[in-house]
């Protein structure tokens, strides 16, 4: 069967039997579903009766809390590509159900629209004969028609996935029959974190707070300085982004709930300050905030909120750098050496050599790299090495800038003083713009005789290795741009280590050049350094071999064309 961009899956397995039969059926699943896979729960809903089954409430119970954790720690584990979502629209609790406009027991009174229309309808439904298969298909599809709106003649399918074989013990679960332990709920429940490429985790922790809110969900998105001391800060994703992900994934999973999104700027933000809040959802790592937003709130004369505790979900594909968790900075450690953003219009700029821009700040590792780059086969073109050249005596630029900055910057040997002539622009805006207007379009002539070198010889890829790549607009001359970027602490460190200066000093000159922030605005690929160099090789080889594919057509179309270019 060919495969859908989106679908939704009815479980309809009891509560004490689906967490162990999650796995196969989401591998099933992920067989026909390509992006978005969204889950309705309805245990014990019969599809083979004769008659057709409406959807009805569920009480939130313990059990379904640790089947959501289940359920996203199975789908990271065995379909990571699929974007699934838990829906929780016939969830609530009896009292809440029968308080809203709803007619009672009916949690659809009109379908209800998704952010991705279904295109396939699954289910989990075990036949008990199988000439009641296309009789039970079409009562699926009637049911899926009646909750969701969905593509016109969706498609419905029986997934028949192996299942597991449940142990006596049921691993904690509970026995068929047995009562459901009941779960506190809230009239407003508050949550915080970044959210960063909406993950598991994240969708676990939403899921539950969604679960435990009856009426209003305040979410505190985490930003400037609560990001500073993320890994890979600077590819957390904009705050904008974040929060307009997280609408999406509210109203398609709950969408009779009050959602109130804002940026978290401090550790307390507005659950301090909320009278209404009753409850707080914080994980295994997070307690110790929640604890101090009770204490502050009690500081500010406000009862303390029930702290509702869920566990991390675990990482089964983690490396050694990454976290155990599934965490958004493995995610982003991930995106290293990948194409973040396609390469701009480079149609006036020869095919081949293709050139890769470097650069990253002061002690970022850019000219490590670049070094690896060349092993793997590339040319480097060293700027600062050209910039060297520019100061040579007989030059264009030699002339220029005694001209501008008087011939006492000579040294015996009448060549020039740099350390005279970096003491005539420091700090002076101006005096430094009239240099790097003297010097810049100099080293960009270096680096086309560089290139053309290059494609003389025949070859393929060229690295310009440049720490002022994007402040001398240099990437006219680049296909791509590739950026190392490693905390700022860290380039303190190695930049006094190697050059001996202070701190302050060294913190000046990172000061002085673009944040890693601007310079990743602008990469196709980013690098880091800040690990170990079997890190920082994996990564470059990553980064290469994705190279090599993207350039492959270009190789190609000039061996096609090459002949008749000498005819």
């Amino acid at each position: 069967m060919s495969m859908f961009s989106t679908g939704i899956l009815v479980l309809t397995s009891p509560l004490h039997t689906l967490p162990l039969r999650i796995a196969p059926v989401l591998s099933s699943a992920a067989q026909l579903v390509e992006r978005t896979l969204y889950v309705h729960l309805h245990p014990g809903l019969n599809l083979g009766s004769g008659s057709q089954p409406r959807p009805v409430f569920l009480p939130p119970a313990v059990d379904l809390s640790t089947l959501i954790s289940r359920l996203y720690s199975n789908a990271a584990d065995v379909c990571g590509h699929l974007d699934v979502r838990v829906l929780l629209t016939n969830v609530r609790t009896q009292s809440a159900a029968c308080s809203g406009t709803a007619i009672p027991n009916c949690p659809f009174p009109t379908p209800q629209s998704l952010s991705h229309s279904p295109e396939v309808v699954l289910t989990d439904f075990p036949l008990q004969d199988p000439g009641q298969s296309h009789q039970v298909m079409q009562c699926l599809q009637r049911y899926a028609g009646h909750c969701y709106v969905c593509s016109p003649s969706v498609p419905s399918v029986l997934l028949h996935p192996q299942l597991v074989r449940l142990q006596e013990s049921g691993e904690g679960l509970k026995e068929p029959g047995e009562e459901a332990e009941p779960t506190q709920t809230y009239s407003d429940v508050v949550v915080g974190g970044t959210f960063d490429r909406l993950h598991g985790a994240h969708k676990t922790l939403l899921n539950i707070s969604c679960l435990l809110a009856n009426r209003r969900l305040i979410i505190c998105v985490c930003d400037h300085a609560m990001l500073k001391k993320k890994v890979l800060k600077e590819l957390v994703e904009p705050y904008s982004l974040r929060a307009q992900r997280l609408q999406e994934f509210l109203q398609d999973i709950k969408p009779s709930l009050q959602v109130e999104i804002m940026p978290l700027e401090d550790p307390y933000g507005v659950a301090v300050v909320d009278p209404s809040l009753q409850c707080i959802v914080v994980s295994e790592e997070t307690r110790r905030g929640g604890e101090a937003v009770n204490k502050k709130r009690m500081e500010n004369g406000l009862p303390p909120l029930i702290l509702h505790e869920i566990q991390l979900l675990k990482d089964a594909h983690h490396t050694e750098t990454e976290e155990e968790k599934i965490s958004s900075s493995s995610l982003r450690s991930r995106l290293l050496g990948t194409l973040l953003t396609p390469p701009k219009d480079t149609s006036h700029l020869a095919a081949l050599p293709y050139v890769i821009g470097l650069t990253g700040g002061s002690g970022s590792g850019k000219s490590s790299i670049a070094r690896q780059l060349e092993a793997l086969g590339a040319v480097r073109i060293d700027c600062d090495k050209l910039g060297h050249e520019v100061y040579q005596p007989s030059t264009a630029g030699y002339r220029r800038v005694l001209e501008e900055f008087g011939s006492d910057l000579l040294n015996e040997d009448k060549t020039i003083n740099r350390r005279a002539l970096g003491r005539k622009v420091f700090g002076n805006q101006e005096r430094l713009k009239a240099l790097t207007d003297i010097v810049w379009p100099e080293i960009a002539l270096l680096v086309e005789n560089r290139i053309s070198q290059a494609r003389e010889e025949g070859r393929q890829v060229c690295v310009l290795d440049a720490a002022v790549l994007q402040e001398a607009s240099w990437t006219d001359m680049v296909h791509e741009v590739w950026v190392t970027v490693i905390p700022e602490e860290e380039a303190v460190l190695r930049i006094s280590e190697r050059d001996g200066l202070t701190a302050e000093d060294a913190l000046r000159r990172l000061q002085s050049q673009w944040s890693n922030g601007k310079q990743v605005a602008h990469a196709n690929v980013v690098l880091s350094t800040l690990w170990e160099p079997e890190v920082t090789q994996k990564q470059v080889l990553k980064a290469w071999n994705l190279l090599q594919k993207r350039i492959q057509p270009r190789q190609e179309g000039e061996v096609l064309v090459s002949p008749s270019s000498q005819l």
